[in-house]
């Protein structure tokens, strides 16, 4: 609900040029993510040891909180501030994601959790489109209220509402518990796993590039009406994308592998958002938006099923947690990355340089995945 208006939020601030405004819109969206990308393994790590709802509850709590304070600033660093503290609680969407996931049977995995990223999506496509039609009529500042009270209400619904069976095991082999450098020496032994979460921060890096400036471009393309609702429709229209094919993707990649599948987004997702430095309409971008959920959406279950196909149970909570660390590194990097380029050199040049990190990604996976299928056949080869 918030992030189509943010940076027009900072611009009511005070008087500031349009660079300034850029360059701060992608600081203030990004640091959120150094708080999330420090806690991310340490709640990871609880959640496997004392059961992931007590985390969910605390995280929708303490975001609900910050979310409430930050309708009531009056200068860019106390919402600078603030966002750096929300990035302690901001970890419920990958916690649920670790939740369902060691739950689900592995080769189902997919789709369950191209399921989960559904609901999710729904809120991320009704979220900008109400967030944008509430502020035009009703400002910035009391929508901040309406979305702590939205996400105070998944902290009940998650108290009363979910019922969580621990699962310390899957095979007699596995242990119970891992020691951290365990964790990280399962995931250094295995390098199209290190690969798929070296992804997760390329494809954040790529994704949040162009999130906190968007509605700005979006202003230049339309102009000046109803802006705080266009700039909704064009976060809506990725969402959208992403709501028509999370699920599917996750069906095609339980059947046809979880790397051959990432590949192909990959690829999918940089050919669509290059032609976006191109565009000269409101509506050529959102066509182009939806495309990029489109690709984008099956990203993030198929990646995440991969990690619970090649973790062991007990430490999945603390890999996933790595690869949540990761992406918010990206979440970092990508707004700032954006807004001082775009601040630079302009809004098409953040498009240009996006669609050359999805694609070389999508040739790195590639190449890892060929060399580590010849070093299997290899070792097979020799052991007959």
């Amino acid at each position: 609900m918030v992030l189509p208006f943010l940076s027009l939020y900072i611009e009511g601030l005070g008087d500031f040029s349009s660079s300034f405004v850029q360059t701060w819109s992608g600081w203030v969206f990004g640091i959120t993510f150094v708080t999330a990308f420090i806690f991310s393994p340490i709640w990871g790590r609880i959640g496997d040891q004392y059961g992931r709802k007590k985390i969910l509850i605390f995280s929708a709590t303490g975001l609900a909180v910050s979310v409430l304070l930050m309708g009531f600033v009056t200068s860019v660093w106390q919402l600078f501030l603030l966002r750096l503290f929300m990035g302690i609680f901001t970890g419920f969407i990958p916690m649920s994601q670790a939740l369902i996931s060691t739950q689900t049977p592995k080769h189902i995995a997919g789709q369950v959790l191209g399921t989960l990223q559904t609901g999710s999506i729904t809120g991320s496509l009704l979220g900008p489109m109400l967030g944008g039609l509430i502020a035009d009529r009703i400002g910035y500042a009391t929508t901040f209220q309406f979305v702590s009270i939205t996400v105070a209400v998944s902290a009940v619904i998650v108290y009363f509402g979910i019922a969580e069976q621990r699962i310390e095991k899957e095979d007699q082999e596995e242990k119970t518990s891992y020691e951290t450098k365990e964790v990280l020496l399962h995931i250094v032994k295995h390098p199209v796993l290190l690969m798929v979460m070296f992804i997760s921060l390329t494809v954040q890096i790529a994704h949040f590039s162009i999130q906190p400036i968007l509605s700005l471009f979006v202003g230049e393309l339309h102009g000046p009406e109803n802006l705080a609702l266009f700039s909704g429709i064009a976060f809506s229209a990725a969402g959208l994308g992403n709501l028509m094919m999370a699920k599917q993707w996750g069906k095609i990649a339980d059947r046809k592998g979880y790397v051959k599948i990432l590949v192909f987004l990959l690829f999918m997702a940089g050919a669509v958002y290059l032609p976006a430095a191109f565009v000269t309409d409101i509506w050529q971008l959102v066509i182009l938006r939806f495309l990029l959920g489109v690709s984008i959406g099956g990203i993030i279950p198929v990646r995440t099923a991969f990690i619970r196909q090649e973790a062991p149970v007990a430490m999945q909570g603390e890999v996933l947690g790595y690869n949540t660390s990761v992406r918010f590194l990206g979440n970092i990097i990508g707004p700032a990355m954006g807004g001082m380029i775009s601040g630079a050199f302009g809004f098409s040049a953040v498009f240009f340089i996006t669609s050359g990190i999805l694609i070389l990604s999508g040739f790195l996976l590639l190449l890892t995945m060929q060399k580590t299928s010849t070093e299997f056949r290899r070792e097979q080869s020799y052991s007959h």
